[in-house]
């Protein structure tokens, strides 16, 4: 009798794996009382042993310091031990979470030195649908079009947040030399937190700062950078500082040595004030101000300034007074103008009898600058070093004019000013640039581009590399043509 043989529909298992059993898979069956089975469990593979295991924290420390910053954040990967110690190896952190601050900033980077809070200060809308991000620097802050205003105050975190944020700060990291952070409205505690709390404090950056923001300042004693940030235009409004709080700075921060005023208002009282308190100093830098007529003659007050700074200015002084009533820096060396925007020759002819005895004159990027506005700077008789980039309006005439009248001209930098063309040097100015002991001559781009394409055949009307090219047949063509035309 012939049998016949049955086929057997085969299950999944059967199908992965075939005939053969499992050789390096772990089945686990749930049964009764949570218990497993394993089945064909291949033996466990011995450990690899620890070879720094040996080592203490301190040599380990060493030894991951010697490492390359590029290799430290793959070193941590390497055990947990290892995790904990590249997190003592980090001095320099930029929170972007607020929660991290209270939940494991200080246990996983516990020894920090430079903390920025700002971009973490801002408070993010879940609700918010928007597609438009606001970018400034690190921080990144959606807009909804909808709202009035779409940013502003209520981007910010609460003021009691901040504060519980920076008594969290003060408690954690007592080495703290530079933070930077939101400043709390109308609140003092948590300033004063820090200020106790981390008494080797030296540098200091308070964003959305206000007259009375700046109350608890005094209470730094080793505060010697301070930069003021009252607003930012299109990204966020408020009070700002005025000359209130001018005056609490000066009275407070006698140790100063540098000092930046972003987004400031102000007058001859602030700046005076702060010249005559803070006798330390030496580097000032004005950003975006919104400074009062007569600012300008509070700077004479600053009798130990080597740098003057000013970035995005619109402009410099409506109304600086009299010349004789000005004053000068005398112990001024660096002048450096950034983005800025010079109107009027008469407040800039004022910067330059306030800083008459500087060595040091830049100019990058400054809308306005042509060769009677540059005519004021040839008042400043002491001047080292000249760097202008990106002033299209100056000529090489109006160049020539001022610096020939420097004697102590010893370095000149020229890049990406249009208007002073190489083919326009005289004489007199080609044996100064033989005196001088630096010479950076970019002026003119098309110049340098047309430099740099000689001998490539570039440049002539397509050279070599855009000549049509006619095909065989098409010179035919072109002969029948012509013989047509001469019948």
């Amino acid at each position: 009798m012939h049998h016949q043989r049955r086929h057997r529909l085969k299950s999944w298992p059967d199908l992965w794996f075939g005939d053969a059993p499992p050789k390096h898979v772990v089945v686990k069956m749930q049964h009764l009382g949570d218990q497993t089975l394993a089945l064909d469990r291949p033996p466990a593979a011995p450990a690899a042993a620890d070879l720094t295991a040996r080592l203490s924290d301190e040599l380990l420390l060493r030894i991951l310091a010697a490492l390359p910053d590029h290799l430290r954040g793959p070193s941590s990967l390497v055990s947990k031990r290892w995790l904990r110690l590249a997190g003592r190896l980090r001095r320099s952190l930029t929170l972007l979470e607020w929660r991290f601050l209270h939940r494991r900033l200080a246990l996983r980077f516990p020894d920090l030195t430079d903390l920025d809070l700002v971009p973490a200060s801002f408070s993010s809308s879940s609700a918010s649908t928007s597609a438009a991000v606001l970018n400034r620097g690190p921080v990144s802050v959606p807009v909804e079009p909808h709202a009035d205003p779409p940013i502003g105050y209520r981007r910010f975190l609460p003021p009691d947040a901040i504060d519980r944020g920076l008594d969290a700060v003060a408690r954690s990291f007592p080495g703290l030399r530079k933070l930077s952070v939101a400043a709390p409205i109308d609140s003092q505690s948590g300033l004063i937190a820090v200020a106790d709390g981390c008494p080797t404090l030296q540098e200091l950056e308070l964003h959305r700062c206000t007259d009375l923001g700046l109350r608890p300042i005094s209470a730094f004693n080793n505060l010697q950078i301070l930069r003021l940030v009252g607003s930012v235009e299109g990204f966020y409004a408020g009070p700002g500082v005025t000359d209130i709080g001018l005056t609490i700075l000066a009275h407070g921060c006698k140790r100063l040595v540098k000092l930046e005023l972003a987004g400031c208002e102000g007058s001859y009282d602030g700046i005076s004030a702060i010249g005559r308190c803070c006798a330390m100093l030496e580097e000032l830098t004005i950003s975006d101000h919104r400074m009062d007529a007569g600012w300008l003659a509070g700077l004479s007050f600053c009798a130990n300034l080597k740098t003057l700074r000013l970035v995005g200015c619109r402009r410099i002084d409506t109304d600086s007074g009299p010349i004789e009533h000005l004053g000068s820096c005398a112990a001024i060396e660096r002048l450096q103008m950034q983005r800025c925007q010079l109107r009027d020759r008469r407040s800039l002819h004022a910067l330059f009898v306030v800083c008459e005895a500087v060595r040091e004159i830049v100019f990058e990027n400054c809308w306005g600058l042509d060769n009677e506005m540059f005519s004021s700077a040839s008042i400043c008789r002491r001047v080292k070093l000249l760097s202008l980039e990106g002033c299209s309006l100056l000529t090489t005439e109006g160049l020539e004019s001022v610096i020939l009248t420097w004697k102590d001209l010893q370095n000149l930098i020229v890049v990406s000013c249009n208007n002073i063309k190489n083919n326009e040097v005289s004489p007199a100015l080609s044996s100064l640039f033989s005196d001088l002991k630096e010479l950076k001559w970019r002026p003119d781009t098309k110049s340098l581009l047309a430099m740099s394409l000689a001998g490539t055949g570039m440049g002539k009307k397509g050279g070599r590399f855009f000549k049509r090219r006619i095909m065989p047949g098409q010179q035919r063509l072109k002969g029948k043509a012509e013989e047509d035309s001469s019948k």
